[in-house]
């Protein structure tokens, strides 16, 4: 690529013929061309979420009605989700910074009902003395055993335990990303979608049906 051919050609006279390389406030550079977002209608939207299930159909939910991205979404803890406020605290988002987004009415009772199947499996992962949630150091220094706490949970919580190779604790992660994008790009196939259709639509989706 140009850039490649750039960095080569800037290398050589830096490093090794070591001057400046002549002309370059001339040097004319490529400019990579910015795709616009997909985004579906509200039809669209629907039907792809209609064939759609279980926790993958609940996260996209999520993301098309609150504009999370994906990884902000299956790392929510329990305890960023406000029934009160009828908001989600987005932690560490991009840029590192944390922000608040609405939480709609509509998904309420779904992240309730949910949330009880989550309740079982801490539960007994309590009861079996396993599935302490993963904190950053700096959290699991200042917040002692928050790991072992409901609402340090994570709202989308893994089947399956993994061992900590760190600290041998046997832990619940949250789920990977991977289930969900195939099942929303499965639902766009099947619903008949011809645009290409990610966990990312949804969240320019959500942008343009706000307008």
């Amino acid at each position: 690529t140009q850039n490649q051919a750039f960095s080569a050609i800037l290398f050589l006279y830096k490093r090794v013929l070591e001057q400046p390389l002549p002309r370059l406030d001339q040097i004319v550079r490529a400019r990579r061309n910015r795709r616009l977002p997909t985004v579906m209608i509200r039809e669209e939207t629907r039907a792809v979420l209609a064939e759609m299930n279980g926790v993958p159909r609940l996260a996209a939910t999520l993301l098309y009605g609150t504009g999370m991205r994906l990884m902000e979404c299956i790392r929510l803890r329990i305890k960023d989700v406000d029934f009160a406020l009828n908001q989600i605290l987005i932690r560490d988002g991009k840029g590192r910074k944390d922000r608040r987004t609405m939480l709609p009415d509509s998904l309420r009772e779904p992240l309730i009902v949910h949330l009880e199947t989550v309740k079982s499996i801490f539960e007994k992962d309590r009861a079996d003395e396993v599935g302490e949630a993963y904190l950053p150091d700096a959290l699991s220094r200042k917040f002692k055993n928050a790991g072992l706490q409901w609402g340090w949970q994570y709202l989308f919580p893994s089947r399956n335990l993994s061992t900590d190779p760190r600290t041998g604790i046997i832990r619940r992660h949250h789920i990977h990303r991977s289930p969900v994008q195939q099942a929303v790009t499965d639902a766009a196939r099947v619903a008949g979608v011809v645009k290409p259709v990610s966990c990312h639509t949804l969240r320019h989706t959500f942008a343009t049906h706000l307008l």
